[in-house]
C-alpha cells in the first residue's frame, strides 16, 4: 500500500468543521488509531484537546499521541500528513504542538503556519492574518482574541507572529512567505527546494487558493518531501478532497431522533458567543437555564440538581432547554488559576450532559473544549463519525448505534468564534423545524 493519509491533531474538537464523513478519535491507543488509518476517509482526527491544558500537560499528551501514531504507522506503508489543527485567531500552544510533533514524527522539510478559516472570514493576505467583521477585515492583534488570558500576542504579520511566539529562536526574516501571487504561479520547484524544517507562512483569501497550494503540496509529498502543519480548517478541506456532503445543511435536521427537542450546552464565553446566545433566547419553545459559574464550587450539587429538574421538565413539555454559563468573564491572577478554574465549569457540564432525559432529540454544545468534554466525557465517546456541517464552521456528529443513552443522537459542534449573531438560532431552527408539537 502506498496511501497518503492527512493525520489530524486537533486542540479541541472543532477542526472537522470544514469536512465529512471522517472519524473524531477522542482515544489514542494503537489499535484505534490503526483502524482510523485503514478507514476509507483520507483524513481523521485525533481530539487532544491541549488549547484546555497548562504547557506542560500539552506537551505531555501531545508526546504520547504522536508516539503512538508513530507505532500504528509502522510498516503500513502510508505516506501521512501531519496537520496540528489550532484555532483560526491564532490561540493555541504555539510553537510548542510543533515542536513535540517534529520531536517525535520527524524531521520535517517544513513547518506551513496556515491560519485561514474562510468560511469563517479568517484570511490571510500579503502574510497578515485578518478577521472579517461586518464585511471589514481586521488585522487580529486588533481583536479581542489577541488579548486573550492564556495566548494573547500582539502582532498579526506572521513572520513577526513567528518570532514573537517562538521568543526569537526563528526570527521574521527567516521566516519562508507563500503570498497570493506565488500560489497563483504554482508552488511545486519552490516545495521541493524545503528542507531542515523551515518556517513558512501562506496567504489564502479563499478556497480556491488552498486548493491551488494544496495541489502543489499533495505532489510533493508524493514525491518523498515531509511536511507538517499548523493551521486552521479550511487546509484540510483542500489537501482531503471530499465530495459535497451527503445532506445538505438545510436538512440536517432528518437526523433528530424521533422528532423530539434537544438540549443546548453553551460553555463559551467570548462576546460573539454571548451576541448569539442572547438572539437565541428570544426564539419561542426553549428553556433557558442560567448556570452561575460565580457560585462554584461550593454548590456544584446544588447547580446540577436544580439543572436537572428544570431540564426534565421542560423535555416534558416538548420545549428545548438551553444550558448556559452566566457571562461575566472573571479575573485570574495567573493561566494556571484560569485554567484550572475551567476545568471545574466544565466537569459541572459533564455532569449535567449524564443526566439529561435519555429522549433526546439532538444536542448542540457551544465552545471548543465544552464540545470536548461532552463528547469524550459526558457522551462517553471513544469514536464518532462526522455527519457534515449544518452551519458553516459547524459539524454534526452522530453518537453510535449501541450508545447506552443516546442512540444515533446528532451532536452539533459548535465553536465559540463562528458566525454571526443568529448563527446559534440558525442552528437550533434547523433541528427543531420537524419536531411534534403537543
Amino acid at each position: 500500500m502506498n496511501t497518503t493519509k492527512i493525520v489530524v491533531l486537533d486542540d479541541d474538537p472543532t477542526g472537522s468543521q470544514t469536512v465529512h464523513s471522517c472519524l473524531l478519535l477522542t482515544c489514542w491507543d494503537v489499535q484505534t488509531l490503526r483502524e482510523a488509518l485503514t478507514d476509507t476517509s483520507p483524513l481523521f482526527f485525533v481530539l487532544t484537546n491541549t488549547r484546555s491544558m497548562t504547557e506542560e500537560m500539552a506537551a505531555t499528551v501531545t508526546r504520547e499521541a504522536c508516539a503512538n501514531v508513530k507505532a500504528a504507522l509502522d510498516k503500513s506503508g502510508i505516506k501521512p500528513i501531519f496537520v496540528s489543527r489550532s484555532d483560526s485567531t491564532l490561540r493555541g500552544h504555539y510553537p510548542l504542538e510543533p515542536d513535540v510533533i517534529n520531536d517525535v514524527l520527524g524531521p520535517f522539510d517544513a513547518t506551513f503556519l496556515i491560519p485561514a478559516f474562510v468560511e469563517a472570514g479568517r484570511i490571510t493576505r500579503d502574510s497578515v492574518h485578518y478577521q472579517r467583521v461586518r464585511n471589514v477585515d481586521i488585522p487580529v492583534h486588533k481583536t479581542e482574541f489577541a488579548r486573550d488570558a492564556v495566548f494573547g500576542y500582539t502582532h498579526s504579520f506572521l513572520p513577526d507572529y513567528v518570532e514573537e511566539k517562538t521568543k526569537g529562536r526563528i526570527k521574521a526574516s527567516d521566516v519562508e512567505r507563500f503570498l497570493l501571487a506565488d500560489i497563483t504561479r504554482g508552488c511545486l520547484g519552490r516545495l521541493m527546494g524545503l528542507a531542515g524544517n523551515t518556517c513558512c507562512v501562506v496567504d489564502a483569501e479563499n478556497q480556491q487558493d488552498l486548493n491551488r497550494f494544496a495541489d502543489d503540496v499533495l505532489e510533493a509529498v508524493r514525491r518523498g518531501k515531509r511536511f507538517l502543519f499548523r493551521s486552521a480548517a479550511s487546509i484540510l478541506t483542500a489537501l482531503a478532497g471530499l465530495p459535497p456532503q451527503p445532506v445538505s445543511p438545510e436538512h440536517m435536521g432528518c437526523y433528530v431522533r424521533n422528532a423530539k427537542p434537544g438540549a443546548i450546552i453553551v460553555g463559551s464565553y467570548v462576546q460573539k458567543t454571548t451576541e448569539q446566545l442572547t438572539v437565541l433566547l428570544e426564539t419561542p419553545d426553549l428553556v433557558p437555564i442560567e448556570v452561575s459559574v460565580d457560585r462554584l464550587p461550593s454548590a456544584r450539587e446544588n447547580i446540577l440538581t436544580h439543572t436537572r429538574k428544570e431540564t426534565e421538565k421542560a423535555h416534558r413539555a416538548r420545549k428545548t432547554p438551553v444550558i448556559y454559563t452566566s457571562r461575566a468573564e472573571r479575573s485570574f491572577n495567573d493561566q494556571r488559576e484560569q485554567l484550572s478554574f475551567g476545568e471545574i465549569i466544565s466537569s459541572l457540564l459533564v455532569d449535567i450532559t449524564r443526566v439529561l432525559p435519555k429522549s433526546l432529540g439532538f444536542l448542540i454544545t457551544k465552545g471548543g473544549i465544552t464540545s470536548h468534554d461532552v463528547l469524550s466525557q459526558g457522551l462517553g465517546l471513544r469514536a464518532s463519525r462526522v455527519l457534515g456541517q449544518i452551519l458553516p464552521g459547524c459539524s454534526v456528529v452522530q453518537c453510535p448505534a449501541d450508545h447506552p443513552r443516546f442512540a444515533q443522537m446528532p451532536v452539533v459542534i459548535f465553536p465559540g468564534n463562528v458566525g454571526d449573531e443568529t448563527a446559534l438560532k440558525i442552528v437550533c431552527d434547523r433541528l427543531s423545524a420537524s419536531l411534534a408539537r403537543p
